[in-house]
């Protein structure tokens, strides 16, 4: 089956590129009310399903032992920009666990928001696995460890009883087959599991709903959500799309990025959630795509739903400010 063109780019007055994409909105029962192109294809969700990844977090009750709020547990969440305030709250979880950034098996990277990264490069000799985007997340699998009496070295392997607990939610939670033949191995080195993209917008639809879920699941997914929304900030970074997103509409929007052209969003009182997926991997178009369903499902003519079509249908211009073309979504988002 092929992909539909759902991103368009242009320059000039000509279309310069263009992205194929897959794209599913399901309501609160599962049911699909939106779809395009080949939405039971699997996909790795990447960062896109941390939240779910966070689960044995609240659920085993080390997010309250350690006192987490909003913040915290949205960064657990998170693929942040390593600015600063994400790497202190990083280290703070650890520490209230009686851990250090040494418990970490992430690896290390430098910041991708421009001004932390010169910073970082004038004060740092290297940095550290707390400066990974996912050292929120990594940071929670250690607590969630230590809680439990689980030793945490090893986490990050596919026999660890914490990925094995996590690869259970998942499966529960998407309805998906998730062993080692759909399992492959992250940027921060934990299993991801190739899933159909309606099976992922399924799992953040139960998440936000809590329909069939057991009552312990039920709170803590919808704790995960709601710490999220409340705490945009944490989940991403300073000018970064899932915060962007988010802040446009407090409370009224989760939205969670993942690598390679994935993105997923949840509308909590609509009782929608949306998955989809770039098929050549690119950000711009995941990001056009799925604020395009966001202010599609939010109303266009909404004060949400027309920022989310700004942010969906953007100018691009070079480095003297000049206008030289647009990203822009076609109408198969919209048939």
């Amino acid at each position: 089956m092929h992909n539909p063109v759902t991103v368009e780019v242009t320059r000039g007055n000509r279309v310069e590129s263009r992205h194929r994409g897959m794209a599913v909105v399901v309501d609160g029962d599962g049911r699909i009310v939106f779809q395009a192109g080949d939405v039971e294809a699997g996909v790795f969700p990447r960062s896109a399903c941390k939240a779910m990844q966070a689960l044995p977090l609240v659920e085993s009750g080390a997010a309250e032992a350690f006192g987490f709020g909003h913040s915290e547990l949205a960064l657990a969440c998170s693929s942040h920009s390593g600015e600063e305030a994400h790497v202190a709250l990083a280290a703070s979880m650890l520490s209230r666990a009686g851990r250090d950034e040494t418990a970490l098996e992430c690896g290390a990277h430098w910041s991708s928001d421009q001004k932390t990264l010169i910073h970082q490069a004038r004060t740092l000799e290297k940095p550290g696995c707390l400066h990974n985007n996912c050292s929120g997340k990594h940071s929670g699998f250690v607590c969630a460890c230590v809680h439990q009496g689980i030793e945490p070295a090893g986490y990050v392997e596919y026999d660890h009883p914490l990925q094995a607990e996590i690869r259970a939610i998942m499966a529960g939670l998407t309805g998906a087959v998730l062993d080692a033949d759909h399992c492959g191995t992250d940027g921060c080195s934990i299993p991801t599991y190739a899933v159909p993209l309606t099976g992922l917008a399924r799992g953040f639809a139960n998440m936000a709903t809590g329909r069939g879920l057991q009552p312990l699941r039920a709170k803590a997914a919808r704790r995960l959500i709601e710490a999220c929304m409340a705490a945009p900030f944490y989940v991403a970074g300073t000018g970064r799309a899932c915060t962007k997103i988010m802040e446009l509409a407090p409370g009224r929007i989760f939205a969670k990025t993942g690598a390679e052209g994935v993105f997923c969003a949840v509308l909590p009182e609509e009782g929608l959630s949306i998955a989809v997926k770039a098929e050549d991997g690119a950000t711009r178009a995941a990001e056009a795509m799925v604020t395009a369903l966001l202010a599609r499902f939010l109303g266009r003519d909404s004060e949400a739903g027309a920022a989310l079509m700004v942010m969906a249908n953007r100018s691009m211009k070079n480095w003297n400010g000049r206008h030289v073309g647009d990203v822009r979504v076609t109408d198969a988002l919209f048939l």
